[in-house]
């Protein structure tokens, strides 16, 4: 999963990306509502993170600007104020949650995989390919009821190829999923997750085919 957090405090943003880390979440920042509104396009975000009080323009016009233009990518907003009318002008622009500062990181995630679960049209907490099994609200997975022992982009490459089992994931696709903009990815970064995973996956679970200079498909048996 990848989302992107439009916020100009950067230790906010810097605990933030820190506490999502270990769910496999990646994380672009843009300090500036100007920058959020031209980055959110680029990609295919589960969601967007957007804070009120941003230096250049109002969060208010962000969320107005990116609705207006057909996105329809959930967004979560952060703020400092607590007045009900602001929550309700926010929603009526268009937001799909609003979080008041200071949070519970804890409460964060929860609410960042709720709705990235709801925009993606999946709220089923649990993905199966055979035998199988991958929990998302913990990011574990588990062979005919063995668990597995995943590192945390292991689990995200495994969670972005039994979302489409069956079906080519391109590679470039799990490098922009895995990976935030500002990460240093090594040239043969994905196929050293994958070789990991058809390790673990040993002869129970389902194999993992490469389609030469394409991608990944996770075979369904």
């Amino acid at each position: 999963m990848r989302i992107l957090i439009i916020e100009d405090d950067f230790s906010l943003v810097a605990g933030l990306k820190k506490a999502l880390a270990p769910a496999g979440i990646a994380v672009d920042h843009e300090a500036s509502g100007a920058g959020g509104i031209e980055i959110a396009p680029s990609e295919a975000y589960s969601l967007i993170v957007l804070d009120l009080a941003l230096p250049d323009m109002s969060g208010e016009e962000v969320l107005s600007r990116l609705r207006g233009r057909g996105s329809d990518v959930p967004i979560l907003i952060l703020t400092a104020q607590d007045a009900v009318a602001e929550k309700v002008k926010c929603l009526n622009l268009g937001a799909d949650d609003y979080l008041t500062k200071p949070f519970d990181l804890h409460e964060f995630e929860a609410r960042v995989k709720a709705l990235a679960r709801r925009g993606k049209g999946r709220p089923a907490p649990v993905l199966k390919c055979g035998s199988l099994v991958f929990e998302t609200s913990t990011a574990t997975a588990s062979v005919r009821d063995i668990p597995l022992s995943l590192r945390r982009r292991e689990a995200a490459v495994l969670a972005i190829l039994m979302s489409h089992s069956g079906k080519l994931v391109r590679k470039d696709r799990l490098i922009s999923e895995v990976f935030g903009f500002d990460e240093p990815v090594a040239p043969n970064a994905i196929e050293l997750y994958v070789a990991r995973l058809r390790q673990k996956l040993g002869p129970d679970g389902p194999p993992i085919r490469t389609i030469r200079g394409l991608g990944y498909l996770l075979e369904e048996r």
